[in-house]
Protein backbone atom coordinates (compact mmCIF):
# COMPACT_ATOMS: atom_id res chain seq x y z
CA UNK A 1 0.00 0.00 0.00
CA UNK A 2 1.43 3.27 -0.94
CA UNK A 3 2.63 5.56 1.87
CA UNK A 4 -0.05 8.29 0.79
CA UNK A 5 -2.86 5.61 0.73
CA UNK A 6 -1.76 4.39 4.53
CA UNK A 7 -1.25 8.57 5.93
CA UNK A 8 -5.11 8.96 4.46
CA UNK A 9 -6.22 6.06 5.82
CA UNK A 10 -4.62 6.26 9.09
CA UNK A 11 -6.07 10.31 9.44
CA UNK A 12 -9.67 9.43 8.35
CA UNK A 13 -9.79 6.40 10.65
CA UNK A 14 -8.05 8.07 13.44
CA UNK A 15 -10.94 11.34 13.20
CA UNK A 16 -13.44 8.17 13.15
CA UNK A 17 -12.44 7.36 16.12
CA UNK A 18 -12.26 10.67 17.66
CA UNK A 19 -15.68 11.39 16.84
CA UNK A 20 -17.19 8.09 17.82
CA UNK A 21 -15.69 8.50 21.20
CA UNK A 22 -16.91 12.32 21.47
CA UNK A 23 -20.27 11.27 20.24
CA UNK A 24 -20.82 8.65 22.84
CA UNK A 25 -19.57 11.22 25.54
CA UNK A 26 -21.43 13.99 24.59
CA UNK A 27 -25.63 15.16 25.38
CA UNK A 28 -27.90 16.18 27.49
CA UNK A 29 -26.48 13.70 29.96
CA UNK A 30 -22.82 13.93 29.84
CA UNK A 31 -20.80 10.34 30.12
CA UNK A 32 -16.90 10.20 30.42
CA UNK A 33 -15.04 7.44 29.19
CA UNK A 34 -14.18 6.47 32.95
CA UNK A 35 -17.91 5.97 33.07
CA UNK A 36 -18.32 4.58 29.94
CA UNK A 37 -15.52 1.82 30.81
CA UNK A 38 -17.33 1.08 34.52
CA UNK A 39 -20.48 -0.14 32.77
CA UNK A 40 -19.48 -3.50 31.79
CA UNK A 41 -18.89 -3.79 35.50
CA UNK A 42 -22.12 -2.29 36.93
CA UNK A 43 -21.97 1.25 37.01
CA UNK A 44 -24.68 3.49 37.32
CA UNK A 45 -27.28 2.35 36.22
CA UNK A 46 -28.43 5.73 34.84
CA UNK A 47 -25.36 5.91 33.03
CA UNK A 48 -25.86 2.19 31.57
CA UNK A 49 -29.51 3.54 30.09
CA UNK A 50 -28.60 6.61 28.46
CA UNK A 51 -25.34 4.41 26.63
CA UNK A 52 -26.67 1.62 25.68
CA UNK A 53 -30.23 3.04 24.96
CA UNK A 54 -29.16 6.54 23.07
CA UNK A 55 -26.06 6.96 22.75
CA UNK A 56 -24.47 3.34 21.68
CA UNK A 57 -27.47 3.36 18.85
CA UNK A 58 -27.56 6.72 17.59
CA UNK A 59 -23.52 6.64 17.57
CA UNK A 60 -23.46 3.36 15.29
CA UNK A 61 -26.51 4.86 13.20
CA UNK A 62 -24.75 8.13 12.36
CA UNK A 63 -21.70 6.20 11.58
CA UNK A 64 -22.80 3.54 9.51
CA UNK A 65 -25.13 6.27 7.91
CA UNK A 66 -22.35 8.41 7.13
CA UNK A 67 -20.52 4.91 5.25
CA UNK A 68 -23.22 4.32 3.27
CA UNK A 69 -23.80 7.52 1.87
CA UNK A 70 -20.04 8.14 1.47
CA UNK A 71 -19.93 5.26 -0.44
CA UNK A 72 -23.17 5.43 -2.67
CA UNK A 73 -21.46 8.59 -3.59
CA UNK A 74 -18.14 7.52 -4.55
CA UNK A 75 -19.96 4.90 -7.00
CA UNK A 76 -21.92 7.54 -8.32
CA UNK A 77 -19.14 9.72 -9.28
CA UNK A 78 -17.06 6.51 -10.70
CA UNK A 79 -19.77 4.52 -12.61
CA UNK A 80 -21.30 7.99 -14.21
CA UNK A 81 -18.13 9.04 -14.67
CA UNK A 82 -18.69 12.67 -13.55
CA UNK A 83 -18.03 14.72 -10.31
CA UNK A 84 -21.25 16.08 -9.40
CA UNK A 85 -23.60 12.87 -9.40
CA UNK A 86 -24.67 11.90 -5.86
CA UNK A 87 -28.11 10.37 -4.50
CA UNK A 88 -28.93 14.26 -3.96
CA UNK A 89 -28.48 15.17 -7.59
CA UNK A 90 -29.62 11.96 -9.35
CA UNK A 91 -33.21 12.17 -7.48
CA UNK A 92 -32.58 9.09 -5.31
CA UNK A 93 -32.32 10.71 -1.83
CA UNK A 94 -35.63 13.00 -3.26
CA UNK A 95 -37.59 9.39 -3.96
CA UNK A 96 -36.81 7.55 -1.00
CA UNK A 97 -37.92 10.54 0.65
CA UNK A 98 -41.14 10.50 -1.17
CA UNK A 99 -41.42 6.60 -0.28
CA UNK A 100 -41.07 6.78 3.27
CA UNK A 101 -43.04 9.70 3.52
CA UNK A 102 -46.08 7.62 1.28
CA UNK A 103 -45.53 4.72 3.77
CA UNK A 104 -46.16 7.08 6.88
CA UNK A 105 -49.39 8.35 5.26
CA UNK A 106 -50.80 4.79 4.20
CA UNK A 107 -49.86 3.52 7.89
CA UNK A 108 -47.11 2.08 7.77
CA UNK A 109 -46.38 0.63 11.12
CA UNK A 110 -42.65 -0.18 11.35
CA UNK A 111 -39.03 0.34 10.00
CA UNK A 112 -39.22 -2.17 7.76
CA UNK A 113 -42.65 -1.14 6.01
CA UNK A 114 -40.93 2.66 5.55
CA UNK A 115 -37.17 1.40 4.17
CA UNK A 116 -39.15 -0.77 1.76
CA UNK A 117 -41.24 2.48 0.68
CA UNK A 118 -38.34 4.53 0.61
CA UNK A 119 -36.11 1.68 -1.50
CA UNK A 120 -38.91 1.27 -4.01
CA UNK A 121 -39.54 4.76 -5.10
CA UNK A 122 -35.76 5.46 -4.60
CA UNK A 123 -35.26 2.67 -7.15
CA UNK A 124 -38.02 3.62 -9.23
CA UNK A 125 -36.32 7.40 -9.48
CA UNK A 126 -33.18 5.90 -10.38
CA UNK A 127 -35.03 4.19 -13.68
CA UNK A 128 -36.73 7.68 -14.20
CA UNK A 129 -33.39 9.45 -14.22
CA UNK A 130 -31.57 6.66 -16.74
CA UNK A 131 -34.91 6.88 -18.73
CA UNK A 132 -34.63 10.28 -19.63
CA UNK A 133 -30.71 10.07 -19.85
CA UNK A 134 -31.68 7.62 -22.25
CA UNK A 135 -34.15 8.98 -23.98
CA UNK A 136 -32.21 11.98 -24.30
CA UNK A 137 -29.13 10.48 -26.00
CA UNK A 138 -26.78 12.48 -24.05
CA UNK A 139 -24.42 10.74 -21.23
CA UNK A 140 -23.30 13.84 -19.79
CA UNK A 141 -23.19 15.32 -16.78
CA UNK A 142 -25.47 18.16 -17.86
CA UNK A 143 -28.08 15.69 -18.89
CA UNK A 144 -27.35 13.72 -15.30
CA UNK A 145 -27.91 16.51 -13.50
CA UNK A 146 -30.70 17.88 -15.05
CA UNK A 147 -32.88 14.83 -15.29
CA UNK A 148 -32.36 14.49 -11.08
CA UNK A 149 -33.12 17.74 -10.73
CA UNK A 150 -36.27 17.15 -12.80
CA UNK A 151 -37.17 13.51 -10.74
CA UNK A 152 -36.32 15.11 -7.15
CA UNK A 153 -38.58 18.49 -7.94
CA UNK A 154 -41.26 16.00 -8.62
CA UNK A 155 -40.80 13.95 -5.76
CA UNK A 156 -40.63 17.10 -3.47
CA UNK A 157 -44.09 18.04 -5.03
CA UNK A 158 -45.47 14.43 -3.97
CA UNK A 159 -44.17 15.31 -0.72
CA UNK A 160 -45.79 18.25 -0.45
CA UNK A 161 -49.03 16.65 -1.35
CA UNK A 162 -48.38 14.35 1.23
CA UNK A 163 -48.31 16.93 3.74
CA UNK A 164 -51.38 18.35 3.20
CA UNK A 165 -53.03 15.22 2.97
CA UNK A 166 -51.14 14.03 6.81
CA UNK A 167 -52.91 14.16 10.06
CA UNK A 168 -51.32 17.06 11.31
CA UNK A 169 -51.13 15.75 14.66
CA UNK A 170 -48.83 12.88 13.75
CA UNK A 171 -48.03 11.99 10.07
CA UNK A 172 -47.33 15.70 9.26
CA UNK A 173 -44.62 15.60 12.21
CA UNK A 174 -43.10 12.02 11.05
CA UNK A 175 -42.60 13.77 7.22
CA UNK A 176 -41.29 16.76 8.84
CA UNK A 177 -38.82 14.46 10.32
CA UNK A 178 -37.75 12.65 7.29
CA UNK A 179 -37.41 15.59 4.92
CA UNK A 180 -34.86 17.74 7.33
CA UNK A 181 -32.67 14.84 8.59
CA UNK A 182 -32.06 13.62 12.55
CA UNK A 183 -31.10 11.21 14.57
CA UNK A 184 -33.02 12.39 17.53
CA UNK A 185 -35.23 9.50 17.26
CA UNK A 186 -33.09 6.48 16.57
CA UNK A 187 -33.63 3.41 18.89
CA UNK A 188 -31.58 0.09 19.10
CA UNK A 189 -34.64 -1.55 16.92
CA UNK A 190 -34.31 1.26 14.19
CA UNK A 191 -30.42 0.53 13.93
CA UNK A 192 -31.43 -3.45 13.89
CA UNK A 193 -33.72 -2.71 11.11
CA UNK A 194 -31.04 -0.22 9.09
CA UNK A 195 -27.73 -2.38 9.76
CA UNK A 196 -28.16 -5.61 7.43
CA UNK A 197 -29.36 -3.74 4.19
CA UNK A 198 -26.43 -1.09 4.92
CA UNK A 199 -23.90 -3.21 5.78
CA UNK A 200 -24.84 -5.51 3.09
CA UNK A 201 -24.85 -3.50 0.45
CA UNK A 202 -21.37 -2.04 1.72
CA UNK A 203 -19.95 -5.23 1.37
CA UNK A 204 -20.59 -5.88 -2.01
CA UNK A 205 -20.03 -2.50 -2.93
CA UNK A 206 -16.30 -1.90 -1.51
CA UNK A 207 -16.05 -6.20 -2.79
CA UNK A 208 -17.10 -4.82 -6.43
CA UNK A 209 -14.78 -1.54 -6.75
CA UNK A 210 -12.46 -3.07 -8.99
CA UNK A 211 -15.86 -3.85 -11.52
CA UNK A 212 -17.11 0.22 -10.56
CA UNK A 213 -13.64 1.47 -11.53
CA UNK A 214 -13.32 -0.39 -14.61
CA UNK A 215 -16.70 0.68 -15.90
CA UNK A 216 -15.32 4.26 -15.43
CA UNK A 217 -13.05 4.16 -18.33
CA UNK A 218 -16.18 3.61 -20.80
CA UNK A 219 -18.48 1.10 -21.98
CA UNK A 220 -15.90 -0.50 -24.97
CA UNK A 221 -13.09 -0.68 -22.05
CA UNK A 222 -15.40 -2.46 -19.83
CA UNK A 223 -16.20 -5.16 -22.12
CA UNK A 224 -12.77 -5.72 -23.20
CA UNK A 225 -12.36 -6.59 -19.70
CA UNK A 226 -15.30 -8.79 -19.80
CA UNK A 227 -17.70 -6.84 -17.86
CA UNK A 228 -21.37 -6.41 -19.13
CA UNK A 229 -21.41 -2.68 -18.24
CA UNK A 230 -25.33 -2.27 -18.42
CA UNK A 231 -25.52 -5.82 -15.98
CA UNK A 232 -22.62 -4.20 -13.55
CA UNK A 233 -24.30 -0.50 -13.78
CA UNK A 234 -27.60 -2.02 -12.65
CA UNK A 235 -26.03 -4.08 -9.77
CA UNK A 236 -23.93 -1.59 -8.25
CA UNK A 237 -26.70 0.89 -8.30
CA UNK A 238 -29.44 -1.15 -6.95
CA UNK A 239 -27.06 -2.19 -4.03
CA UNK A 240 -25.69 1.92 -3.39
CA UNK A 241 -29.98 2.46 -3.80
CA UNK A 242 -30.62 -0.01 -0.98
CA UNK A 243 -28.05 1.64 1.39
CA UNK A 244 -29.73 4.94 0.80
CA UNK A 245 -32.91 3.79 1.26
CA UNK A 246 -32.24 2.45 4.51
CA UNK A 247 -30.60 5.56 5.69
CA UNK A 248 -33.23 7.47 4.99
CA UNK A 249 -36.01 5.52 6.23
CA UNK A 250 -34.29 5.67 9.71
CA UNK A 251 -32.61 9.29 9.38
CA UNK A 252 -34.35 11.55 6.70
CA UNK A 253 -32.90 13.38 4.28
CA UNK A 254 -29.31 14.29 4.58
CA UNK A 255 -27.96 16.98 2.24
CA UNK A 256 -24.26 16.73 0.49
CA UNK A 257 -22.74 13.77 2.44
CA UNK A 258 -22.78 11.56 -0.52
CA UNK A 259 -21.34 14.33 -3.30
CA UNK A 260 -18.24 15.88 -1.30
CA UNK A 261 -17.40 12.98 0.73
CA UNK A 262 -15.92 11.14 -2.78
CA UNK A 263 -14.15 15.06 -3.93
CA UNK A 264 -12.30 15.26 -0.10
CA UNK A 265 -11.05 11.65 -0.23
CA UNK A 266 -9.53 12.55 -3.97
CA UNK A 267 -8.20 15.20 -3.04
CA UNK A 268 -6.72 13.32 -0.18
CA UNK A 269 -5.61 10.20 -2.35
CA UNK A 270 -5.40 12.10 -6.00
CA UNK A 271 -6.71 9.07 -7.39
CA UNK A 272 -10.38 7.11 -7.82
CA UNK A 273 -8.76 3.16 -8.08
CA UNK A 274 -7.32 1.69 -5.05
CA UNK A 275 -8.54 2.81 -1.62
CA UNK A 276 -10.79 5.54 -3.00
CA UNK A 277 -14.35 3.51 -2.47
CA UNK A 278 -13.39 2.69 1.22
CA UNK A 279 -11.95 5.53 2.29
CA UNK A 280 -15.10 7.75 0.66
CA UNK A 281 -17.05 5.47 3.07
CA UNK A 282 -15.15 6.35 5.89
CA UNK A 283 -15.02 10.00 4.63
CA UNK A 284 -18.93 10.14 5.25
CA UNK A 285 -18.91 8.52 8.39
CA UNK A 286 -16.64 11.49 9.80
CA UNK A 287 -18.72 14.38 7.84
CA UNK A 288 -22.04 12.56 8.99
CA UNK A 289 -20.49 12.24 12.96
CA UNK A 290 -19.57 15.59 13.01
CA UNK A 291 -22.63 17.16 12.04
CA UNK A 292 -24.34 15.04 14.51
CA UNK A 293 -22.36 16.57 17.59
CA UNK A 294 -22.98 20.02 15.98
CA UNK A 295 -26.85 19.45 15.71
CA UNK A 296 -27.02 18.13 19.71
CA UNK A 297 -24.98 21.09 20.88
CA UNK A 298 -25.18 23.57 18.75
CA UNK A 299 -28.81 24.43 19.41
CA UNK A 300 -29.09 25.61 23.24
CA UNK A 301 -30.75 22.46 24.44
CA UNK A 302 -33.03 21.97 20.96
CA UNK A 303 -31.63 19.28 18.10
CA UNK A 304 -31.18 21.35 14.92
CA UNK A 305 -31.34 19.08 11.45
CA UNK A 306 -28.43 17.50 10.35
CA UNK A 307 -28.85 18.89 6.63
CA UNK A 308 -27.85 22.48 8.28
CA UNK A 309 -24.54 21.53 9.31
CA UNK A 310 -23.94 18.66 5.94
CA UNK A 311 -24.76 22.01 4.05
CA UNK A 312 -21.89 23.91 5.65
CA UNK A 313 -19.39 21.41 5.32
CA UNK A 314 -20.33 21.59 1.69
CA UNK A 315 -20.12 25.06 0.74
CA UNK A 316 -16.20 25.41 1.09
CA UNK A 317 -15.66 21.83 -0.51
CA UNK A 318 -17.63 22.97 -3.38
CA UNK A 319 -16.89 26.84 -4.02
CA UNK A 320 -12.82 25.36 -3.76
CA UNK A 321 -13.86 23.06 -6.89
CA UNK A 322 -15.17 25.71 -8.62
CA UNK A 323 -12.22 27.95 -7.85
CA UNK A 324 -10.17 25.24 -8.80
CA UNK A 325 -11.70 23.77 -11.39
CA UNK A 326 -12.05 20.28 -9.99
CA UNK A 327 -15.13 20.03 -11.19
CA UNK A 328 -15.03 20.73 -14.74
CA UNK A 329 -14.76 17.30 -15.95
CA UNK A 330 -17.61 15.70 -18.14
CA UNK A 331 -19.61 19.14 -17.51
CA UNK A 332 -20.14 19.64 -21.32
Amino acid sequence: MPTRTRLCAALALGLLAVLAAASLCVGAYPLTPGRILALPGGGDPMAARVFFTLRLPRTALAALAGLALGAAGGVYQTVFRNPLASPDLTGVAGGASLGAAAAIVLGAGSAWQIMGGAFLCGLLSLAAVLGLVRAARAERTAAYVLAGILVSALAEAGVMLLKTLADPERELAAIEYWTMGSLAGVTAGKLAAAAPPVLAGLVLVLLFRRQAALLSLGQASARASGLEPRRWRALLLGLTTLMVAAVVSVAGGIAFVGLIAPHIAYGLLRRRGGAFLPLCAVTGADLLLAADLLARSAGGGAELPLSIFTVLFAAPVLAALLITGGGRADVA
